[in-house]
């Protein structure tokens, strides 16, 4: 397993996250703006999944090596249910965002988590030497860091789509009855 060469999200993020992709979406149709925002939607989706899997692998490597320090006799095994609840972590730190779409690729974002740490097999943690834990707790660590700053930025975007979208409804720019009948033959 080789080390992500690129980063989180790839490049439909980038694209996202290029400073000149909102340019003239004043002037866009309503159907591309809101395109725009299901398109920012499916990318902040995709960053939130990836997180969750990532915060998983690092929660249970942080988890063990805590456990070593301590000489703590319980398994990892038995403080799964610990480890997985977020009673460890503090509070979440979401927008409180309603998810309408799911991951495109959950074993894309999968491969990408698990190539953080190249050389560490983290399906057995507790057998791994300090030293590769160490590393990969570092890696995983980094590699939520980063992608997390890059999730914030999509979510940026998306909110400032939304209030474009807003602004255009405020207005009286935007039609609601046409908005309810695009939805439905999207639905169709």
């Amino acid at each position: 397993m080789t080390a992500p060469t690129s980063p989180a999200g790839g490049a439909g993020v980038d694209e996202l996250l290029d400073p000149s992709f909102l340019d003239g979406v004043q002037e866009l149709p309503m159907t591309e703006v809101r395109a725009l925002r299901h398109r920012a939607e499916q990318e902040e989706v995709n960053l939130s999944y990836t997180r969750r899997l990532l915060q998983g692998r690092l929660d249970i490597v942080r988890r063990e090596l805590q456990r070593r320090a301590e000489h703590d006799g319980r398994s990892l095994v038995d403080l799964l249910p610990e480890i997985l609840s977020e009673k460890g972590r503090g509070p979440a730190h979401g927008l409180g965002r309603h998810q309408t779409v799911q991951p495109t690729s959950p074993e894309q974002f999968e491969t990408w988590v698990n190539g953080l740490a190249p050389g560490v097999d983290l399906s057995d943690v507790p057998s791994l030497p300090d030293d590769q834990l160490e590393r990969a707790a570092r890696a995983l660590g980094e590699g939520e860091r980063t992608l997390s700053e890059r999730r914030r930025g999509v979510q940026q975007v998306m909110d400032t789509v939304a209030g474009e979208l807003a602004r255009r409804y405020r207005e009286g720019l935007a039609d609601v009855a046409q908005l309810l009948a695009d939805e439905s033959r999207h639905r169709a």
